[in-house]
């Protein structure tokens, strides 16, 4: 499992109180954490040295929960099949960090006045008010705001370093992404498919007759609602409301699956179908579906307008992660990292 986190989300992790971290607006309603782990009691143990700086327990929960944000809507618990690769990437996260910070040191990159200002009022504008921002000061930095301050710039230099070493570097002319289309044509190939979402309602194996009756009554529930929803969004509640199936923590949208791929019913039920139009119950054996149709995709070849964008930024995310992953070589050649 590989765990990165941008550059603009450094301060987020850096320092940020669990008070303090926002929430998504909207998260899946479904969502269960299953079997997990304790909350990770921190009292600021050193975890890991690099060349000589401590990094802290209390570094590593920050990172862990910005690679699991569920795990604030869950006091503090992560599953504890993903604990164990969580953990890894944020100590790799952690020390990467650090390394990049030392190395803006080392260059005697600094900060402009004007730009930590700024941060530091944004960081403050995260809290509620400004008396819960104070108590965090107390609490986290013994009320210093210089020490708050350096934190901030930690993260600035981060970032600043990053944006030189990696962003800066990881464009992608309008050339190479003709060129890069030209030559793979095959990639550019699609074959007939439909983007849909699933309303899925799936009776337990072996279900009594009261069970599958009790499934039948869902699904006639979630087709009157499916029926009257207009949108994407409308949809996708009622799959994280009604479906049984692991597609509704994404709204139950399938993205583009290919026809031949799909079960007759389903393509039957999705070719009658306009854009945005629900179908009524598709029952296979016991389960039942209902299928939303986003789009229907004929098969061709996809016009270089239609996929530069997409295309663009698939480069450079893959151009990003071969610069992020030089750098790193470069800076643990001669480090002295000691994780304890």
């Amino acid at each position: 499992m590989k765990f990165q986190l941008s550059a603009c989300a450094l301060l987020f992790v850096a320092f940020a109180s669990l008070s303090a971290q926002p929430v998504p607006s909207h998260a899946p309603t479904n969502y269960s954490i299953g079997e997990a782990t304790a909350p990770m009691q921190v009292v600021g143990k050193p975890v890991a040295r690099v060349n000589g700086s401590v990094l802290t327990d209390k570094d590593l929960q920050s990172t862990m929960y910005a690679m699991f944000p569920y795990a604030r809507q869950h006091n503090g618990s992560i599953p504890k099949a993903m604990e164990p690769d969580i953990r890894a990437g944020a100590m790799k996260m952690m020390v990467f960090e650090e390394l990049v910070y030392q190395e803006a040191l080392r260059r005697k990159m600094t900060v402009p006045p004007g730009k930590l200002e700024k941060a530091e009022a944004d960081f403050a504008r995260r809290f509620n008010s400004p008396s819960e921002f104070q108590r965090y000061l107390q609490v986290e930095f013994h009320g210093s705001r210089p020490l708050l301050r350096s934190k901030i710039r930690r993260s600035l230099l981060i970032e600043q370093l990053l944006k030189l070493e990696i962003e800066q570097k990881a464009t992608v002319s309008a050339a190479e992404l003709k060129g890069y289309y030209d030559k793979n044509p095959a990639r550019f190939h699609v074959e007939e498919s439909f983007a849909f979402q699933t309303i899925s309602i799936l009776p337990p194996a072996n279900a009594t007759p009261d069970q599958l009756k009790e499934a039948r009554k869902r699904a006639g529930e979630a087709l009157t609602q499916a029926k009257t929803a207009k949108t994407y969004e409308q949809f996708g509640l009622l799959a994280e409301k009604y479906s049984d199936d692991d597609y509704r923590v994404v709204m139950g949208d399938h993205k583009a699956v290919e026809r031949a791929k799909l079960p007759p019913s389903v393509v039957q039920a999705l070719l009658a179908l306009a854009p945005d139009q629900a179908s009524g119950l598709i029952q296979v054996e016991n389960a039942y579906t209902i299928v939303r149709l986003n789009k229907h995709i004929m098969a061709g070849q996809q016009k270089f307008e239609d996929v530069k964008a997409s295309l663009r930024k698939e480069m450079v995310s893959k151009k990003t992660e071969q610069l992020r992953s030089a750098l790193d070589q470069r800076l643990h050649q001669g480090a002295k990292i000691e994780v304890l």
